[in-house]
């Protein structure tokens, strides 16, 4: 598995939001900043550049100097923080980036000779805070531009990436919609509820919300909870899912594994209940 660090920018004046805190939003209640975490949940150590507030995953906090000062000089303080050779930086402000988006960055980079990996928005435009950089060639260049200019501060981004070798590589098309207006705001939480994508989206921020890093099969869970409601009873669906996962937790740490087994004899058990039944 590639290793990799996470940066995550979440400051900035929200001047299109009337100064609201931009990072504190929530979409599908979660907050921007938690979402962009989850979507990192792979790396070895996340430094987010902001205000500290609480997060639902551990991080390492710092802040620019000055504050407000701009994406270089957040970018440049954060990378003071990390330990491994790669860093994936992302803007605090990305509601649908995944996971997978995360890791094809860091693996693009670590499979090429590219000092840095963009990811492109349907537009083609880059985005170089949805990005992957080795470590070193990013923290020689921001050190150069601070030599050049006698300070980051109010530096353009552009002024780094075009000092190093990239290329680029599509994340999907919401990977780098970010929030900067209210309308933009107002989008993403419309989108998360459209149907076909709101079962996951639930899960997800329940598991946050809970603290539970566990990826489960939900089509065997909600198989067993129509088999329970419509063989035994209705109240029984969400009876019988909350006992499977305590059965889980109480057997073998409450892994995957263990979750697939106790939803197995539960649903072989309601399979029964319904024969009998059937059969009276």
């Amino acid at each position: 598995m590639t290793r990799f660090d996470v940066v995550v920018l979440a400051g900035g004046a929200a001047k299109r939001l009337g100064g609201a805190d931009k990072p504190g939003l929530t979409v599908g209640g979660r907050s921007l900043l938690d979402r962009v975490l989850g979507a990192a949940r792979g790396a070895g150590r996340t430094v987010v550049v902001g205000t500290r507030r609480p997060t639902a995953r551990p991080v390492v906090w710092t802040r620019e100097d000055p504050p407000g000062s701009g994406p270089l000089p957040a970018l440049a303080a954060g990378a003071r923080h990390v330990r491994a050779d790669a860093v994936v930086v992302l803007s605090g402000d990305l509601p649908f980036l995944e996971p997978a988006g995360v890791h094809r960055l860091a693996e693009t980079l670590a499979g090429g000779n590219a000092e840095g990996v963009l990811s492109v928005d349907p537009d083609g435009r880059d985005q170089p805070l949805v990005a992957a950089y080795r470590t070193e060639p990013l923290r020689r260049e921001l050190a150069l531009l601070a030599t050049e200019y006698g300070s980051l501060s109010g530096l353009p981004l552009r002024l780094l990436t075009q000092e190093l070798r990239l290329t680029r590589v599509d994340t999907g098309p919401l990977a780098s919609f970010d929030c900067d207006t209210w309308e933009d705001i107002a989008t993403a939480r419309a989108r998360i509820r459209e149907h076909g994508t709101v079962l996951d989206e639930w899960i997800t921020a329940v598991k946050d919300e809970l603290g539970i890093d566990l990826e489960v099969d939900t089509g065997l869970l909600l198989d067993l909870a129509r088999d329970a409601a419509h063989g035994v009873a209705r109240p029984a669906a969400p009876l019988t899912t909350f006992l499977v996962g305590y059965a889980a937790a109480q057997a073998g740490g409450g892994g995957p594994e263990a979750v697939a087994e106790a939803a197995r004899k539960a649903a072989a058990l309601a399979d029964r209940w319904a024969n009998e039944a059937a059969a009276e």
